[in-house]
């Protein structure tokens, strides 16, 4: 008997569970809405060093991180790549396929998460829905665990691991939607002018 009521409360709790875990399509549906983004932002490092600074976004395809001093990098998305701006070194910048990296999942022109095998984690943590995706055609490249939060939907932080299975955690301020954002932002890697100035 006791296992029975045990079974029984289970199910009586779970669709409360459920009901708080947001829909696949829900969130592409917020995602796919989303034209531009700024934000400020604190990134968390696989070796517990964090960093601070300024993100903006441009659906599709382009994404600007601006690290704040002392670090000064900036890693500008765009055209297919990712550019990895760092003023202490001698050497051209670094660039990679955006479309290898876990961001291209978030950055692309139609966002779908109820492709197959794109979605390999979907939960409620108690106070955000976490989406892990992939690329299903190339889960070597690595995934992005994103954390939403309901009422309105809200990217709140995401978790990367590249084909290294590095990990680095970016946590999002309030998020400022849907302003024109200056071009030159994608294309510029100087650190250190404002949003205004561009």
């Amino acid at each position: 008997m006791k296992q029975i009521a045990l079974a029984l409360a289970f199910v009586a709790a779970a669709p409360a569970a459920w009901a708080e875990r947001l829909p696949l399509a829900d969130i592409s549906a917020y995602l796919n809405r989303l034209t531009t983004i700024e934000t400020t932002f604190t990134q968390v490092n696989q070796d517990g060093s964090t960093s601070t600074g300024t993100l903006w976004l441009q659906r599709p395809g382009r994404m600007r991180f601006e690290y704040s001093p002392p670090n000064q990098a900036v890693v500008v998305a765009k055209a297919g790549s990712v550019i990895v701006h760092d003023p202490k070194s001698n050497q051209p910048p670094d660039q990679y396929p955006l479309n290898r990296t876990p961001l291209s999942l978030v950055l692309a022109e139609r966002v779908d998460l109820g492709r197959a095998n794109m979605v390999v984690g979907h939960s409620f943590d108690g106070t955000a829905t976490v989406v892990t995706a992939q690329d299903p055609k190339h889960p070597e490249y690595g995934r992005i665990e994103m954390s939403f939060t309901d009422n309105p939907v809200e990217l709140r932080k995401w978790t990367t691991y590249d084909s290294a299975g590095t990990k680095t955690t970016v946590l999002l301020g309030p998020l400022t939607k849907g302003r024109s954002l200056n071009q030159n932002l994608f294309i510029d890697g100087t650190p250190g002018v404002s949003s205004a100035d561009r």
